[in-house]
């Protein structure tokens, strides 16, 4: 597709959505996530001004699951469960979209890749999306790549279609390495996926251990440390290692003080410090909703739970190292979600 043809396409969306919005409704929505964006300070101007301690943000049936810190812009990127867009929302919770790539149905997972200047995310299908349906449901396992500056499309990559094993697939959370290889759970397969920065990908790793309980979730939350991968599997709260140089000797971490504490282990956040953050929630009746650290002094062979925080917003889903190094805990009503109620708010709360 051309660019004036990718213009006038978007510009045919947009322009159906509001039809369909303003006919429902009889009023304009207080934000649209392809609506066009207001008027925005410049990034420098933005910068200036402090970030607050609560962010929130309204826009149509969003429902972000995960997001990044766009330094360079002075913005947060969000991904929409619900519309499959990357939204760039400001520190005064103005919402605009970024990317909007009919390739996508679900975004779960999103990360920038500072080398290549571009967003990653990953693509699934998981009865939440707009183009969600039976022919794809709990099928789908992809990555997309956007332009960070203009949302263009650099490649998308089908892993369920690497993975070539006629299963189930949900790709959910990437990391992303210093050269900008990305690499991507699924939480329906006991598969890592490695995809290199031109988008090529395969198996790094497929584990039995690694396998979900049955209708459940399994792997989800990871991050990059030092040559390794830290996973979390959300089923059972349980952390693994993978060493690059040798994925099969992945293995499962010891985690002192972390008996229960962490079921339903959501996204992971890795800290300049070394150690690790991440959240629980109490999706599907158990497990609790909370902020968790944990810190280990071996190479992530063993590790200790050094903080519980109970979170004040319901099922909090990622955290966001933003603005001057602060982290903030994204909520965004998933559990209502799931129920067939998207919310139209969602909360950015620096903890």
């Amino acid at each position: 597709m051309s660019h004036r043809q990718h213009r006038t396409l978007r510009r045919t969306l947009v322009a159906a959505a509001f039809t369909t919005l303003l006919g429902a409704s009889g009023a304009l929505p207080v934000a649209s996530p392809a609506a066009a964006s207001p008027a925005v300070a410049s990034p420098v101007a933005a910068a200036a001004r402090p970030a607050p301690a609560v962010i929130i943000g309204r826009a149509p049936g969003l429902v972000p699951e995960a997001g990044a810190w766009d330094a360079s812009h002075h913005r947060f990127l969000l991904g929409s469960l619900r519309h499959a867009t990357v939204s760039a929302v400001g520190t005064d919770g103005s919402v605009r979209t970024l990317v909007q790539d009919p390739a996508l149905t679900e975004i779960a997972g999103l990360r920038i890749d500072p080398v290549h200047r571009r967003v990653l995310v990953t693509d699934l299908d998981n009865g939440l999306g707009e183009r969600s349906g039976p022919a794809t449901l709990g099928k789908i396992a992809g990555i997309g790549a956007y332009d960070l500056d203009t949302g263009r499309r650099i490649f998308y990559t089908d892993l369920a279609a690497v993975a070539a094993d006629g299963g189930g697939h949900l790709a959910n959370d990437i990391a992303v390495g210093p050269d900008g290889t990305a690499y991507v759970t699924d939480s329906f397969a006991p598969v890592v996926y490695r995809v290199t920065p031109d988008g090529a990908a395969s198996v790094l790793l497929r584990d039995p251990r690694l396998a979900p309980a049955p209708g459940s979730y399994g792997l989800n939350g990871i991050v990059y440390r030092e040559g390794r991968l830290v996973l979390g599997k959300w089923d059972d709260g349980t952390l693994w290692q993978v060493p690059l140089g040798n994925p099969a000797a992945v293995r499962r971490v010891e985690v002192a003080g972390g008996a229960g504490a962490l079921l339903h282990l959501d996204g992971l956040l890795g800290r300049p410090d070394g150690s690790v953050a991440g959240v629980t929630n109490a999706l599907l009746g158990t497990g609790r909703d909370a902020e968790v650290e944990l810190r280990s002094d071996d190479h992530w062979r063993t590790a200790r739970l050094t903080a519980v925080r109970p979170s004040v917003d319901a099922t909090p889903t990622a955290l966001i190292a933003g603005p001057a190094g602060r982290v903030y805990q994204l909520s965004a009503g998933l559990a209502d979600a799931l129920a067939g109620r998207p919310s139209d708010t969602f909360a950015l709360r620096r903890i």
